[in-house]
């Protein structure tokens, strides 16, 4: 690895980590490099949106998945100083189970001069049926004087 990507790389961790939301939701950058990335996030009573069930709302699903496409994106040996969200739809394919940890994947699949396009899922600790899929379209932002 490069200097450059290494220097990208850290930049990239430290955007993720100094998010305040993904500080409050408790995210951990798993992995990430080579326009893939891997975001968990633990179980917290706080993120719970039924009390009867225990089951985590889907709104924090959804931060956790913007989020690790995002670093996907930072990550990509020909992307961005910085990135957001075009667009993202989340396709949720059922309830997470209570009580354990979410990890979310997303990987770079497309980029162009001003655009990246990913795929994402979440899942729980059970094997199998994802708890959510994702595709989006997020900004490639140069840094200044790169090529075009």
């Amino acid at each position: 690895m490069s200097h450059e990507d290494a220097a990208k790389l850290d930049l990239a961790r430290r955007f993720i980590e100094a998010i305040p939301h993904s500080h409050a939701l408790g995210m951990h950058l798993d992995m990430i490099g080579g326009g893939r990335a891997v975001i968990s996030m633990p179980w917290d009573e706080r993120l719970v949106g039924d009390p009867r069930t225990g089951v985590i709302h889907g709104g924090a699903v959804s931060a956790l998945m913007d989020t690790c496409c995002g670093a996907a994106v930072m990550s990509h040996p020909d992307a961005p100083a910085g990135t957001a969200t075009i667009d993202l739809r989340i396709d949720y394919m059922r309830t997470a189970t209570p009580r354990q940890r979410i990890t979310a994947r997303a990987e770079v699949y497309h980029i162009t001069r001003s655009v990246a396009f990913l795929r994402a899922t979440a899942h729980d600790e059970e094997e199998g049926l994802p708890v959510a899929t994702a595709t989006g379209a997020f900004t490639v932002e140069r840094l200044e004087g790169a090529a075009k």
